[in-house]
């Protein structure tokens, strides 16, 4: 069992929000400018309820927040204080990311996922680009086959990673997932 949280990190906690977050509001704003309107939000009839969805052209993208999906890139540090919890908690994020992810690409979705980081600073400009780039070269009605890709400069390994697929969605640090190009 897991030990209990106190009253003010519970407060903290249902602070955060899971919906209409600081970065995903980035992303959808840049995504109207490059006049790729049309999306649909949390959109509930595909896995995992994307942040962002083409259903039309089979694109689902993820806005990552760092922390909370444990970026293989920032290496932020755990929580001090009551380990196993967070720990459980990390995992069951990152378990339940691949697990979406993997049935979106069953059923040929594109699926994009974007780190926080990309999105901030210098970067942010080449990220949307790459994200612009990848949502309107998708053709609406036509099959593909479903693979997942991470959009946007990384704070380690330099340029961004389009085209690159991700072989395990469960991330790099844990010694199986790969970056293949």
């Amino acid at each position: 069992m897991l030990p209990m949280t106190t009253e003010a990190t519970r407060h903290v906690m249902q602070a955060n929000k899971g919906k209409d977050t600081k970065p995903e509001l980035k992303v959808r704003a840049a995504l109207r400018e490059a006049g790729l309107s049309g999306y649909r939000l949390h959109w509930k009839k595909a896995p995992g309820h994307p942040d962002v969805c083409y259903p039309g052209r089979k694109v689902a993208i993820f806005v990552n927040g760092c922390f909370w999906h444990r970026c293989p890139y920032c290496d932020l540090p755990r929580p001090k204080s009551n380990v196993e919890y967070w720990d459980a908690k990390f995992a069951r994020n990152r378990e339940r990311d691949a697990r979406e992810q993997e049935l979106l690409v069953a059923d040929g979705w594109k699926v994009l996922v974007v780190w926080e980081h990309a999105l901030k600073g210098d970067r942010f400009e080449a990220t949307v680009e790459e994200l612009a780039d990848i949502v309107g070269s998708t053709p609406r009605g036509v099959p593909h086959p479903g693979e997942v890709l991470e959009v946007g400069e990384h704070a380690r390994g330099g340029e961004g990673s389009r085209g690159d697929v991700v072989a395990d969605a469960a991330g790099p640090e844990d010694g199986d997932g790969v970056l293949v190009g």
